[in-house]
């Protein structure tokens, strides 16, 4: 994959290097027997922790490394989607979307206490916003947390939640005041916690090595002091955080493609058909040069919308046209590669299988390809 100067300096092929060398080492030896038992190793986290790959992007003074510095974070998200296991990214990475809030909001002794664990691998994040009633459509979730002195009672139930098995620190969304976004709220919830239990290990389409699951809570003591920032004020901290996710989205789907695109360029070259290379074909060749322009355009859209984030520009309306474009290009492009691998693209023992499986969430995961559209319009003032 090329280097784009203006977005990567040496110290960012230095944590690609290292990434890399983990994914070698730690994760492709074993990736197709995790994928087949649908879990990895918790001691996954371990490593990762201990390489210093969960750190990047955070605070220094709570384990993390590289503080500020997103494109090390897109350096590393890069490298560790080529172990070719979507579900496998998606659970190492669940941190991510549930830590960010602890790290910016919750109380100095709560995230002194959470974040040093997370980051080290001890311990496993996870957000829990989607519910059986409402994917979404966030400002009508149902859960509900109500007040009784030093602690909140939350009655509801979460779905779809990645490391919802595995976790140990939920980042919740909760239902503090009145109907709409101007009444929720965030609450860390640990395991453990009486009332609060987890339900089946879901069974997907795809991204199989990840755990997801179902959340319940029935009048579940939580502390006040595990409010994550002011209550009612939930909403804007989860549309923030979304903004990461939905880039991050767009980055998976991006290199979903580059992975399928790669596996159909070694067929077009090895494959023969009627005595020559398929990909001597014109209908083959130009199928891939397609393929190439359009992940080419994905990705530089994508790393523009990274750089005016990194500057602290607001890009609410760009990051989900970046997450719609690079979606839309995965949707083609493992497509096709399926197609150009013919038999093989469609075994289990070829890896453009699983790609074309995995990428099929990556347009309904953080805001479905509808909803960008709306926010687009929205934002066009519509």
């Amino acid at each position: 994959m090329p280097a784009f100067q203006e977005y990567f300096d040496p110290s960012h092929q230095m944590v690609r290097d290292s990434v890399r060398r983990f994914v070698e080492r730690e994760i492709l030896p074993d990736i197709d027997a995790w994928e087949e038992a649908e879990s990895f190793p918790r001691e996954l986290y371990l490593k990762a922790g201990a390489a210093g790959i969960l750190g990047i992007g955070y605070p220094e003074a709570l384990g993390g490394s590289h503080e500020g510095d997103l494109f090390a974070k897109v350096a590393a998200s890069e490298e560790l989607m080529r172990c070719g296991s979507g579900g496998l990214v998606a659970g190492l990475g669940s941190l991510d979307i549930g830590l960010p809030p602890v790290v910016k909001w919750a109380r100095p002794e709560v995230r002194e206490r959470v974040v040093p664990q997370v980051l080290s691998g001890e311990r496993i994040s996870a957000l829990a916003v989607t519910e059986p009633g409402g994917g979404s459509d966030v400002a009508n979730l149902q859960t509900r947390a109500v007040r009784d002195g030093e602690f909140y009672r939350v009655s509801g139930s979460k779905t779809f939640i990645t490391s919802g098995v595995r976790a140990d620190f939920y980042t919740v969304a909760v239902r503090t005041g009145a109907p709409g976004f101007g009444g929720i709220s965030l609450l860390l919830i640990e395991k453990g916690t009486p009332g609060f239990t987890v339900g089946r290990q879901l069974k997907k389409m795809g991204w199989w090595a990840s755990d997801t699951a179902e959340l319940f809570f029935d009048d579940c003591r939580v502390p006040v002091a595990n409010l994550i920032g002011a209550e009612n004020m939930g909403f804007a901290c989860i549309m923030g955080n979304f903004q990461s996710e939905r880039l991050a989205l767009a980055l998976m789907a991006n290199m979903t493609s580059q992975l399928a695109l790669e596996e159909a360029l070694k067929w077009a070259r090895e494959r023969e058909a009627f005595g020559k290379p398929i990909g001597k074909f014109q209908v083959i060749k130009h199928r891939l040069a397609e393929m190439a322009t359009a992940l080419e355009v994905s990705r530089e859209f994508t790393y523009r919308q990274a750089a005016k984030m990194a500057a602290g520009q607001s890009v609410i309306k760009e990051i989900s046209m970046a997450k719609n474009v690079a979606t839309d290009t995965s949707d083609r492009i493992t497509r096709e590669a399926v197609q150009i691998l013919g038999g093989l693209g469609y075994m289990r023992e070829s890896l453009v299988e699983r790609l074309y499986r995995d990428n099929r969430i990556l347009s309904i995961g953080g805001g479905t390809r509808e909803v960008m559209n709306e926010i687009i319009s929205k934002q066009m003032g519509l």
